[in-house]
C-alpha cells in the first residue's frame, strides 16, 4: 500500500528471495514461485505417474524387508491384506479427492473448507504437522536406505561400513543443493529412473520366482512352518490384520499422486474451473500406479520371505533395509547387484526430491496466507535451507536407521490418508450419495483403526508427529505475533458513493471518524460528532465522514478490502468496510485515500476502556481491542516517513 522506497537489497538477499511471490495479489501464485507458471500443455498421465512413482515405487527398496521384520513368515499374507486395503480403500478415496480437488490442493484443502475461524486454522496446522512428518521422513528415510544400499554393497562394505550417517547427510545436502540451484522439470528424469528401476525389479522377481519354483522344498518348508506357527488360515489372517499397521509404508504415494495433478495434460477443452480430462487422466494415473505397486508388493514379499534367511532381515543383517538388493547380489551376481544398487540409490534419492517438492508446494500454500510464516517463506531457497537443516536433525536423531524411522513415516502417511477418507465421506454425504457415503465411511473406519493401532504399536511415530505439530503451531503463532502490526490488506476498492465522498473531502481537510456500529440511529452519529469535537477542541464547522468496520473472520490474515459509501438519516456520510482486523482496515483505507488524492487524511478515535494487555489479546485473536494505537502502529510500519503518514488523533 505504501509508496516508500527502500534501499536496494544485497546480492545474497536477492538470490535467496528469488521466486518470492507477492502476497495476496490478485491472481498471485500461492506456491513458491514469484509468478504463475506460463500455460503449458502438461504431460501424458503415464509420464506424470513416474513423477509420483519415484516416491511410490521406491518403497520397494525397503518395504519387503520391513514387512518380513513385522510379519515374519506371514509377510506374503499380510502384504495381500495391504493390497486389498490399497485397491478397495485408498484408491477409491484418492480418486474422489482428485475429483473434488483438481488443482493439486489435496484433502487438506477439502477439510479446510469445512471449518472456519481459529479452529479451522489449528486443524489445518495439525494436518500440516503430519504432512511435514510424512514428507520430511520420506527424505531422511529414503536417504538412509540409499546409504544402506551403498554401504552394504559387497564391493564397498569394507570401505564404507561405518560411514552410513555421513553418507545419509551428504545425500540430504545434495538434495537441498539441487533445489537451491533451481528445480526445473523433473518428469523426464523420473520416467528414466522409474523405467530402469521397475525393469531391474522385474528381472529380480522373475529370477526369484524361478528359484522358488525349481526348489520345491522352499514352498513346502514355508507352508509347514506357517501352519505349525499359526494353526489355520483364519488364525493367519487374524495375525496378518494385527501386523498390518506396520506395513503401512506400502500405502505411500497417493498424496503425491494428487499433488502432481496440475502437470497432467487432460483434454484440449479443459478449463481451470472444469478440468474433466485432467481429472479422468489423474484417476488413470492413480489406478495404474496402485496396480503396478500391488503386483510388485505381493511378488517381492513372497520371494524375499521364502529365499532370504530370517536372521538376515534383522538389524545388522545383509538384507536389512535392502531385501531385493540382497537377492540381486545372491542370484544374479555382483555386477548386476551393483547396477541394481545404483538404480535403487538413485530412485530413493529422487524420492526425496519428490517429497521436497511436496513440502515447497504445501507449506507456502497455507502458512504465509495465515500470517503464520515470515514473508520469505514463500521463496524456495530459504525454505529449502530450513527443510534441509530439519532433515539433518531428523537423520541425527534416528542415527540414519531405516527401521527406526518407519513408525514416524507410517504415522504421517496414515493420518493424511485417514483425513482424506473422512473428507471424501463428508463430500459424498453432502452430495447425497448414500452408497459412496457408506463405502467411504467403512474405509475411514479401517484407516482410523490402522492409524490408532500403528500409534499404539509404535508411539515414536506420533511423538515425532507431535513434535512437528508443536513446532509448526509455535512458530506459526510467534510469526503471527511478529506480523501483528503488518499491513495485510492486499488491495482497496471504493464503490461510486465512497469515491464521491473522498473526492468531495479532498478539496478541504480530510477528516474521518472511526465508529463502532451499534444502533446506527441519528442519535449515535450526532453524539459521536459532539464527543470528537469536544475531545479534540474542534470548531463546529468541521465536516466528518464516519468509517465503520465489521469484523468477519479474525483468523484470516490477508484479504482485499471493499469500501461502500452510504448516507444515513439524510445527513451522515458513512463508509462501511468488512475485514478480519479493524486497525488494518482503517490503516489501509487511510493510505489508499492519501495515495489517490495526494492529501493527508486525519482519523479520530476515542480511547478504549480496559486492560491494555487484554485489549491486545482481543486484537490478536478477534481483530478488535484497542484500535487507535494499533492503527497508528500499522501506519508507522507501513509508512516510515512521518511527514507522509496519515494522522491519527485520539481523545
Amino acid at each position: 500500500m505504501a509508496t516508500t522506497e527502500h534501499p536496494p537489497p544485497s546480492r545474497l538477499r536477492t538470490w535467496m528471495l528469488e521466486g518470492l511471490s507477492d502476497m495476496g495479489k490478485q491472481g498471485g501464485h500461492t506456491g513458491p514461485h514469484a509468478q504463475p507458471e506460463p500455460p503449458h500443455k502438461g504431460q501424458r498421465w503415464w509420464r506424470v505417474m513416474c513423477l509420483t512413482g519415484v516416491d511410490y515405487f521406491s518403497t520397494l527398496g525397503y518395504q519387503p524387508g520391513i514387512a518380513a521384520l513385522a510379519a515374519g513368515l506371514l509377510s506374503p499374507i499380510a502384504t495381500i491384506v495391504l493390497v486389498i486395503v490399497t485397491l478397495a480403500g485408498a484408491l477409491p478415496v484418492y480418486r474422489r479427492v482428485a475429483e473434488e480437488s483438481p488443482h493439486g490442493e489435496g484433502s487438506i484443502a477439502m477439510l479446510e473448507r469445512l471449518l472456519t475461524f481459529w479452529k479451522g486454522k489449528l486443524f489445518v496446522l495439525t494436518l500440516l504437522g503430519f504432512a511435514a512428518t510424512d514428507f520430511l521422513i520420506t527424505i531422511t528415510l529414503s536417504a538412509a536406505d540409499a546409504s544402506t544400499h551403498l554401504v552394504e554393497n559387497p564391493h564397498l562394505t569394507s570401505t564404507l561400513h561405518d560411514k552410513q550417517m555421513l553418507i545419509t547427510l551428504v545425500l540430504v545436502a545434495l538434495l537441498g543443493a539441487v533445489f537451491l540451484k533451481g528445480f526445473l522439470e523433473a518428469i523426464g528424469v523420473a520416467v528414466a529412473l522409474v523405467a530402469a528401476y521397475l525393469a531391474l525389479n522385474v528381472v529380480v522377481v522373475v529370477v526369484g520366482v524361478w528359484h522358488v519354483a525349481t526348489a520345491g522344498h522352499v514352498i513346502t518348508d514355508w507352508s509347514s512352518a506357517l501352519t505349525a506357527e499359526h494353526g489355520n488360515v483364519f488364525a493367519m489372517v487374524g495375525v496378518a490384520l494385527l501386523v498390518f499397521p506396520k506395513l503401512a509404508l506400502g500405502l505411500s504415494g497417493f498424496e503425491t499422486g494428487v499433488a502432481v495433478m496440475p502437470h497432467v495434460q487432460g483434454d484440449e477443452g479443459d478449463t481451470e474451473e472444469d478440468p474433466r480430462g485432467r481429472i479422468r487422466d489423474t484417476k488413470k494415473l492413480l489406478t495404474a500406479a496402485a496396480l503396478i505397486m500391488s503386483v510388485f508388493l505381493i511378488a517381492t514379499s513372497f520371494i524375499t520371505t521364502l529365499l532370504i534367511p530370517e536372521k538376515e532381515f534383522e538389524s545388522g543383517g545383509q538384507a536389512n533395509g535392502r531385501a531385493l538388493a540382497y537377492l540381486a547380489h545372491e542370484y544374479l551376481g555382483g555386477a548386476f547387484g551393483t547396477v541394481y544398487d545404483v538404480s535403487t540409490i538413485a530412485i530413493l534419492w529422487f524420492a526425496g526430491a519428490s517429497a521436497m517438492a511436496g513440502l515447497l508446494n504445501l507449506m507456502p500454500r497455507y502458512l504465509p496466507r495465515y500470517g503464520m510464516a515470515p514473508h520469505w517463506a514463500r521463496a524456495v531457497r530459504p525454505m529449502v535451507i530450513v527443510f534441509t537443516l530439519v532433515g539433518f536433525l531428523v537423520t541425527w536423531i534416528f542415527d540414519a536407521d531405516v527401521d527406526a524411522q518407519g513408525g514416524a513415516y507410517a504415522t504421517g502417511v496414515l493420518v493424511l490418508m485417514s483425513s482424506a477418507a473422512i473428507a471424501v465421506t463428508i463430500a459424498a454425504r453432502r452430495a447425497q450419495q448414500r452408497g459412496w457415503t457408506i463405502g467411504f465411511a467403512v474405509v475411514s473406519a479401517v484407516l482410523l483403526y490402522v492409524t490408532v493401532a500403528n500409534v499404539v504399536e509404535r508411539p515414536d511415530g506420533v511423538k515425532i508427529g507431535a513434535c512437528f505439530i508443536a513446532g509448526i503451531i509455535l512458530i506459526s503463532l510467534l510469526s503471527r505475533l511478529a506480523r501483528a502490526f503488518e499491513l495485510r490488506v492486499t488491495s482497496v476498492t471504493l464503490d461510486d458513493m465512497a469515491e464521491r465522498f473522498v473526492r468531495d473531502m479532498a478539496s478541504r481537510k480530510m477528516r474521518f471518524i472511526a465508529n463502532e456500529p451499534d444502533q446506527r440511529d441519528k442519535a449515535e452519529y450526532r453524539d459521536k460528532i459532539e464527543q470528537i469535537r469536544a475531545d479534540n477542541d474542534m470548531p463546529e464547522q468541521e465536516d466528518f465522514v464516519f468509517v465503520e468496520v465489521t469484523v468477519t473472520d479474525p483468523s484470516e490474515f490477508e484479504a482485499s478490502l471493499t469500501v461502500r459509501g452510504e448516507v444515513l438519516h439524510n445527513r451522515y456520510r458513512v463508509l462501511t468496510l468488512e475485514s478480519s482486523s479493524v486497525p488494518n482496515a482503517l490503516a489501509a483505507l487511510l493510505l489508499h485515500v492519501r495515495d489517490s488524492t495526494n492529501c493527508t487524511p486525519h482519523m479520530y478515535f476515542e480511547w478504549t476502556e480496559g486492560n491494555p494487555f487484554a485489549n491486545f489479546l482481543r486484537f490478536f485473536l478477534f481483530g478488535q481491542g484497542e484500535v487507535a494505537p494499533v492503527t497508528r502502529e500499522v501506519l508507522r510500519e507501513a509508512e516510515p516517513d512521518r511527514g507522509h503518514r496519515p494522522r491519527v488523533h485520539t481523545g
